[in-house]
């Protein structure tokens, strides 16, 4: 008797879904995507006891979005005391490549778009892929194990800002997040530099695909150049002048996208270099000279020599003092304090400039420095910090939904989201407007209220040894006293948890 195609269909979902029920990590691998994630099984961990926050503890908050039930715990056994540990787990994370990430890798491959070949990416409304774009970067932070990388991809999004609603952006970002950011984050700085100046969202949201030298008479386009210097290397008090700007510009000339309003109308998002349109003549910036091309010269011959005016500029700006300075300020702030230290900029920027920018390197130095050691839960968390950190604190299931998003837009934190180049802020006066915001998340996560995410608040106190190691585990230490009789009086002792500002410091 032959068995009917529907009944076979029907079948055989059921089974899937039953398999799924069981445990993410019981499907085959081809088919782990198709669920969504599911969290590790809780089991009795032992949380931090300390009564202030030590290292280990300290390296959890900055370097990571925060510790999940049991992270404490396993990572104590690196080594002999926290302080050795917290080392050992820098060096574990800086090498993000020998790390197994897989539910993180499957979970993230339910947002099939983000995989997607530059052109077809146009096949696409752009709704969904910033969506997609959106989703998967919070449920990385939640789910990955390479945390500092997730981190690190977070700030050099700021560090290179683009807006996808201006024009083609809002296909193009993809493939930005994908082949700048999330290539490079871990990597070496001049390389970053150099594929975010050719990346074709970079080049229509700072309008580099327009800046062109047809006629004696056409003026560069700055707006690249100016955000280049200004943000991306030097900084604003890095030195360089008016006239620097528009001797980078002239320099950067040529470049254009193939895009969905112009002949040929294949190819769609390809940069190409286009030599009539580079400005020729000599370039002075910032001290250095870039010869004149001879018009004489054949139009290959032309295209090699002006192509080279953009790694000479990259390579320019790269190397100046400023750069090193500009950018170890940035980490500094970022992982140390609001006002960093001069001490530990100082430094920083001397290994970022002694490696030629590369980031292991400077990572290494900076949470090397003792400034980095005694600074401890004086960093407001940003709002995708503080949800993240709750949501893995907590243990929760999360498929990154609309209604988690919304929480972020509410927050004036959604990914990808912030109008201007410079990024979003990292300090905390430009936070503390969302603080109601996050209450409300707070009580809203630990009631479970948040359509597709899910926590276990019983399980999690069971596990974490009763009422005092719940405390521990979100707190990253003993709870004083006012601490633990605002708890016991809440009535929702989680959710004040997750509320409190010992929480939402790191």
């Amino acid at each position: 008797m032959s068995l009917r195609r529907r009944t076979f269909l029907k079948t055989g979902a059921t089974s899937v879904a039953w398999l799924a029920a069981a445990g993410c990590d019981q499907l085959p691998r081809e088919l782990r995507a198709l669920f969504p994630p599911q969290a590790k099984s809780q089991t009795q961990f032992f949380p931090p006891a300390s009564q202030g926050t030590d290292a280990l503890v300290h390296i959890l908050n900055r370097a990571s979005f925060g510790a999940r039930p049991g992270d404490y715990q396993r990572l104590q056994k690196l080594g002999k005391t926290t302080e050795e540990a917290a080392s050992a787990y820098v060096e574990e994370q800086l090498h993000p490549e020998k790390i197994s990430d897989e539910v993180a890798r499957y979970a993230a491959r339910r947002f099939e778009t983000l995989e997607e070949p530059l052109g077809e990416l146009f096949e696409y409304q752009p709704e969904l892929l910033h969506g997609e774009l959106m989703r998967a970067t919070l449920v990385r932070g939640v789910l990955s194990e390479r945390q500092l990388y997730e981190v690190m991809v977070q700030f050099w999004s700021d560090h290179f800002n683009i807006d996808p609603s201006k024009g083609d952006c809002k296909w193009l970002k993809v493939a930005d997040d994908r082949d700048v950011i999330r290539k490079h984050a871990l990597g070496r700085f001049p390389d970053m530099l150099r594929a975010s100046a050719l990346s074709p969202a970079m080049l229509w949201y700072l309008d580099g695909r327009v800046n062109r030298k047809k006629n004696p008479s056409d003026r560069p386009n700055e707006n690249y150049a100016r955000e280049l210097l200004e943000l991306h290397t030097l900084g604003v008090h890095g030195g360089y002048t008016q006239q620097d700007v528009m001797e980078v510009a002239r320099g950067l000339t040529g470049c254009t996208i193939r895009s969905t309003v112009e002949k040929p109308y294949y190819a769609i998002g390809k940069v190409e270099f286009k030599p009539e349109l580079h400005d020729l003549g000599p370039k002075q910036i910032l001290g250095h000279t870039l010869p004149a091309i001879s018009a004489d010269k054949p139009k290959e011959e032309q295209e090699r020599i002006a192509s080279q005016d953009l790694d000479r500029i990259l390579e320019i700006v790269t190397i100046h003092p400023s750069t090193a300075r500009h950018i170890a300020t940035k980490l500094c702030r970022h992982f140390i304090a609001d006002v960093p230290p001069a001490s530990a900029i100082e430094q920083v920027a001397a290994v970022f400039a002694r490696t030629r920018g590369d980031i292991q390197e400077t990572l290494r130095a900076l949470f090397r420095r003792r400034e980095f050691e005694e600074q401890r839960g004086n960093k407001l968390k940003r709002p995708f910090a503080f949800i993240v950190s709750a949501l893995r604190a907590c243990g929760a299931q999360t498929n990154g939904g609309p209604e988690i998003i919304e929480y972020l837009n509410r927050m004036g934190h959604a990914p990808f989201s912030y109008p201007t180049p410079e990024g979003y802020p990292d300090t905390a006066p430009h936070w503390l407007g969302t603080l109601l915001w996050r209450w409300n998340f707070a009580v809203a996560l630990g009631e479970n209220q948040i359509s597709g995410t899910k926590i276990d608040p019983a399980e999690l106190r069971k596990n974490a040894g009763g009422d005092p190691g719940l405390m521990r585990h979100i707190l990253g230490r003993q709870p004083t006293d006012g601490e633990a009789r605002a708890y016991q009086d809440s009535g929702a002792g989680l959710a004040l948890l997750l509320a409190s500002p010992a929480f939402q410091m790191c």
